[in-house]
C-alpha cells in the first residue's frame, strides 16, 4: 500500500520532511489496506465519525450526536503492567515505575506491529496540544487504525494540520502510532500481546493490540510523559491539574489550578455548581513577563462516567443527555439509552454491555456478579458543550494564574482548607500528599499511598529533579501563586465525614478570598487556617447553610500527633532520595514546628481558636 495522489497532497502541503518520512514508515511496517490523511476540515472530521459507525466501532444511540463504543472485557483500563518507559541508560527516578532497554523494546513492538493494519484504515491525524498560534502550542502526529480513536481525539484535542502547515519544516513535534491489531467483533482479539510504550529519549509512543482509550489516545497520558520530560528540559511545568476560574465578587474571577489523585474529588471540584471549568485534568504552565500564566493541554474531557448524575454533577449530567457529541464507553446500552452505575435511575432488565448481553444477576466466569456498566466506564465529550465552559479555554496567552491546591484524602489528618506559609511549604504539601485507599477499590480500607504532586503515575523524570523545577520555576515569577491543601474527606471518632460533599465550594471560596487578601487567617504549624466567623459568612452566602462553631472546631482541630505521624512517614519515604536542599529543609522544618507545638499545649489536637487567642 501507499499513499494515493490526493493523501500526499495533503501531506505534501505542509512541507515537513518528518512528517512524510513517519508515515512512510508507518505504511511499510503496519501495511494498512488503506490511508487516509485528515485535515482540520469539517468533511475529514466528519468522514473519521461515520468510519467509526460503519466499521462498527461505535453504534449511534437515541439521542442524535451520541454512540457508544465497547472496548474488550479484558481491555477496559490502563495497562500498567505492560506500559513502560524506554531508556538507553538506566535512571533512579526515586520511585517504582516500570522501565525498559530501549533497543530491545523497539524491536520486540516492531516486530508486534509488522502487518499489524492489514485488512484496516490507517488515520494519519494532526492535533495541537495547548491552544493554537500560542507559545504553549505542542504539535502531535497521530497515525492509528482505529476510527473511534481518532473520533475520541477530535472531541478532546485542538485541531493541528493548520498548526503543521504554519509551522512548516520544524521537526519538533510528539510522534504517537498506535494499531487495535486483530480484531474479532470489532474488538482487539490479542490482548496478550498489549504494549505501550513511551520511548521518552525520542519523544515518541508505540501502542499496539488494545482499543482502550486511557493506552491509545497518545495525546493524554502518554503524550504528558513526553510532555513533562520536555518542559523539565526547557523550564517550564507539566502538571497533572485541573484550571478553573473561581467566582469571587461579582464580575471578579481568580484562576485556580488543583492536582488530586484519583477519587479525591478532583473533577468534582473542578465543577463546583456557580464556578467555570478551563480543563479537568492537565495544564501546562510558563512564565510569561513575570507571570505563571496556564493553559488546558485538552479541550475535552474523558471522565470517568461512574456517580455522575443530576444531583452531584448537574452539568455534566446535562451535556451527556441533551444532543450533541458524546462517545460513551463501556456502559450498559438497553433501547439505544445508556445506563450506569450510580447514575440515580432505575436500570432496565436487559442491555448489552462490554461483557455482552446483561440481565441482573448475571455472573461472570469467576461467579462474581456483572455490575450494569464498568466502574472505569467513560464519557468523551468537548468542553464546548459543558454550560460551565470558561470563556479562555482557548486563549492563546493562557490565565495568569494565582492559585495552586494539592488536595489528597485522608480520615483523621488534614483539615478542609490550609494556606501554605510560603511556595517553598506549598512545594512541600505537593510533595506529600497521600491518599486512603477504599474498600469498594482495593479490599482494605484506609491504606495511605504517597502519591507526590499527585502525579506519580505520570512522572518521566526523577522525583527530585522534579521537585527542584518547582522551586526554579518560581524563583523567575515576579508573582509566585498562593498554595493552599485541601482534604474532604476527614471522619470524625466514631467515623462520620465532617464534610459534606457541597462543602467544598465554601472551602475554594475562602481561598479565593484569600488570594484576592479580603480575609484574615489563623496561622498554625501546618498553615494558615480559616476563621470561624469567614466561613460562617460564606456558608450562608454560597449554601444558604448555618455553619456551627462545633463544626468549625471539629473540623479545624490542628491534630497534632498524626501531622507527626505523617511527617515521620515523609521522612522515610524520601530519606533514600537526594531530594532538594530546599525541601528537605522545609521538610525538616515542618516536623520542628509540630514538635514545638506538641511540647508548648501538651496535647494530641488543638482547637483553632487557642492558635488565633496566641
Amino acid at each position: 500500500m501507499s499513499l494515493d495522489s490526493e493523501q500526499r497532497r495533503k501531506l505534501e502541503a505542509l512541507g515537513n520532511a518528518r512528517v512524510i518520512r513517519l508515515v512512510e514508515e508507518a505504511i511499510a511496517l503496519c501495511k494498512p489496506d488503506r490511508v487516509s490523511v485528515v485535515s482540520d476540515s469539517p468533511e475529514d472530521l466528519a468522514s473519521v465519525r461515520a468510519k467509526a459507525i460503519a466499521f462498527g466501532e461505535e453504534t449511534p444511540l437515541r439521542i442524535p450526536g451520541h454512540t457508544i463504543h465497547f472496548d474488550s472485557a479484558l481491555d477496559q483500563a490502563r495497562d500498567k503492567a505492560h506500559t513502560a518507559l524506554l531508556l538507553s541508560e538506566p535512571v533512579d527516578f526515586g520511585f517504582e515505575t516500570e522501565i525498559m532497554e530501549r533497543a530491545p523494546a523497539i524491536e520486540e513492538i516492531t516486530a508486534i506491529f509488522d502487518g499489524a493494519m492489514k485488512g484496516h484504515e490507517m488515520f494519519v491525524r494532526f492535533f495541537c496540544l495547548g491552544p493554537t498560534e500560542s507559545p504553549f502550542a505542542l504539535r502531535a502526529l497521530q497515525i492509528t487504525d482505529s476510527a473511534y480513536v481518532a473520533h475520541s481525539e477530535d472531541l478532546l484535542y485542538r485541531q493541528g494540520y493548520e498548526e503543521f502547515r504554519r509551522q512548516g519544516a520544524s521537526e519538533d513535534f510528539f510522534y504517537f502510532l498506535h494499531s487495535s491489531g486483530e480484531l474479532e467483533n470489532a474488538v482487539t482479539k490479542d490482548v496478550s500481546k498489549r504494549r505501550v510504550y513511551v520511548d521518552i529519549e525520542h519523544g515518541q509512543v508505540l501502542s499496539v493490540n488494545t482499543q482502550y482509550a486511557g493506552n491509545t489516545v497518545g495525546l493524554k497520558k502518554l503524550a504528558f510523559r513526553l510532555a513533562i520530560r520536555r518542559a523539565h528540559r526547557e523550564g517550564w511545568l507539566a502538571e497533572h491539574m485541573f484550571l478553573m476560574g473561581v467566582h469571587g465578587k461579582p464580575g471578579r474571577v481568580t484562576y485556580f489550578a488543583g492536582a488530586f489523585p484519583s477519587a479525591c474529588g478532583k473533577t468534582s471540584t473542578a465543577m463546583i455548581p456557580g464556578q467555570t471549568m478551563v480543563g479537568d485534568d492537565l495544564i501546562y504552565l510558563r512564565e510569561i513577563d513575570g507571570l505563571p500564566r496556564a493553559v488546558n493541554v485538552e479541550s475535552g474531557v474523558f471522565g470517568i462516567i461512574q456517580d455522575v448524575n443530576p444531583e452531584d454533577d448537574p452539568a455534566i449530567y446535562e451535556a451527556l443527555t441533551t444532543e450533541g457529541e458524546v462517545i460513551f464507553s463501556n456502559v450498559l446500552v438497553s433501547e439505544q439509552k445508556p445506563y450506569w452505575l450510580g447514575m440515580k435511575q432505575d436500570y432496565p432488565p436487559q442491555g448489552i454491555n462490554h461483557q455482552g448481553e446483561w440481565h441482573p444477576g448475571k455472573l461472570d466466569a469467576k461467579g462474581k456478579p456483572v455490575d450494569v456498566s464498568h466502574k472505569n466506564a467513560r464519557y468523551t465529550i468537548s468542553i464546548a458543550t459543558l454550560p460551565n465552559r470558561d470563556p479562555a479555554l482557548h486563549e492563546p496567552m493562557g490565565v495568569v494564574l494565582p492559585a495552586i491546591i494539592y488536595g489528597g484524602r485522608d480520615s483523621d489528618t488534614s483539615v478542609p482548607i490550609v494556606q501554605a506559609s510560603s511556595w517553598a511549604h506549598g512545594v512541600l504539601l505537593g510533595a506529600t500528599v497521600e491518599s486512603e485507599t477504599t474498600a469498594a477499590a482495593l479490599g482494605k480500607e484506609g491504606v495511605r499511598v504517597h502519591n507526590p504532586f499527585a502525579n506519580l503515575d505520570f512522572m518521566s523524570v526523577p522525583l527530585a529533579e522534579y521537585t527542584a523545577a518547582h522551586f526554579s520555576f518560581a524563583q523567575r515569577l515576579k508573582q509566585v501563586p498562593e498554595v493552599f491543601g485541601t482534604n474532604y474527606f476527614l471522619k470524625s471518632e466514631d467515623g462520620r465525614f465532617l464534610n459534606h460533599k457541597l462543602d467544598k465550594k465554601v472551602w475554594i471560596l475562602w481561598a479565593e478570598a484569600r488570594v484576592n487578601g479580603e480575609v484574615d487567617a489563623i496561622q498554625t504549624p501546618v498553615g494558615w487556617i480559616p476563621r470561624y466567623e469567614d466561613l460562617a459568612s460564606l456558608f450562608k452566602s454560597a449554601l444558604d447553610k448555618e455553619y456551627s462553631r462545633e463544626a468549625y472546631r471539629e473540623q479545624f482541630r490542628v491534630r497534632i500527633e498524626k501531622y507527626i505521624e505523617k511527617m515521620e512517614r515523609m521522612k522515610a519515604a524520601f530519606s533514600k532520595i537526594a531530594m532538594p536542599e530546599a525541601f528537605t529543609a522545609e521538610l525538616e522544618a515542618q516536623a520542628q514546628r509540630l514538635y514545638a507545638a506538641r511540647t508548648q499545649w501538651a496535647c494530641s489536637s488543638v482547637d483553632p481558636e487557642r492558635f488565633d487567642a496566641e
